[in-house]
């Protein structure tokens, strides 16, 4: 309860001095919405199922891509970091499409999948994809040799020796990437429904925009960033509850 009285000043004081400004008449702009007119829409929008019918979409897109992302990269960072060579292979490839922004596959995106959940899914894993699969190879990789060689007296199988041994060692730095994914997944959701894809909360902002209804806008802004927090407080929860884990290093990945 402390931390989060703690974490709660900085936006309460960002509250109050919107109000504030809101309340100065030379400094007001008509794209400023008061705080209460925010709260009033916020409201209505949830009376109405507006909001939490966006946030429903695009929670949809975004875990979707998500888990998508987490199944490739987890696999693929545990194949290569055990086997070097095939990472000298593969490296090249990886340093050419890391840098391509998520964004820019929206036209291809569009033209496999066309608008919706689908193809917005398809733009969120190939953003969440990275962070999985590098962290995943470099925490392979930093693995204690001596527990490959167990796996290899124990003569247990492939399938065997990544349950029982690799995953665990590697555990703490692959839930880093996790955390990190699931943040960007969220991000690139609302940013695709922003540009182009006309569902969720990022739509909703902009057709807000456009009819000119600043509070409701506002609101949808504001309800992401609450968003983004339940999310990463939620991710934080369930990794206390994994044993075995070294939670001072997944606490510093926020």
């Amino acid at each position: 309860m402390r931390r989060y009285m703690l974490g709660a000043v900085i936006p309460v004081g960002l509250l109050v001095a919107w109000e504030a400004l809101w309340h100065i008449e030379s400094l007001r702009l008509e794209s400023l919405s008061r705080p209460t007119e925010v709260w009033r829409a916020f409201l209505r929008g949830m009376s109405d199922g507006s909001i939490p019918h966006a946030t429903t979409q695009t929670l949809e897109a975004a875990l979707t891509g998500f888990v998508l992302a987490c199944a490739i990269g987890i696999v693929l960072g545990i194949v290569i970091g055990l086997l070097p060579r095939l990472e000298r292979v593969v490296s090249p490839t990886i340093d050419a499409l890391r840098p391509i922004p998520s964004v820019a596959l929206i036209p291809l995106s569009i033209m496999i999948f066309g608008f919706g959940a689908s193809m917005e899914a398809v733009v969120v894993a190939f953003a969440c994809v990275w962070p999985v699969l590098l962290i995943t190879i470099a925490s392979v990789k930093g693995m204690e040799p001596r527990l490959l060689e167990v796996s290899q007296v124990l003569q247990l199988s492939a399938l065997e020796r990544a349950f029982k041994v690799v995953i665990p060692a590697a555990l703490s730095g692959i839930v880093v990437g996790l955390r990190l994914a699931l943040a960007i997944a969220l991000i690139v959701a609302i940013t695709v429904e922003i540009v182009i894809n006309p569902r969720g909360l990022g739509h909703e902002m902009m057709a807000a925009q456009q009819a000119l209804q600043f509070d409701r806008m506002y609101a949808c802004l504001l309800w992401v960033g609450v968003l983004g927090w339940v999310v990463s407080e939620l991710s934080l929860a369930g990794v206390r509850r994994i044993p075995g884990l070294r939670l001072e290093a997944v606490g510093d990945a926020r």
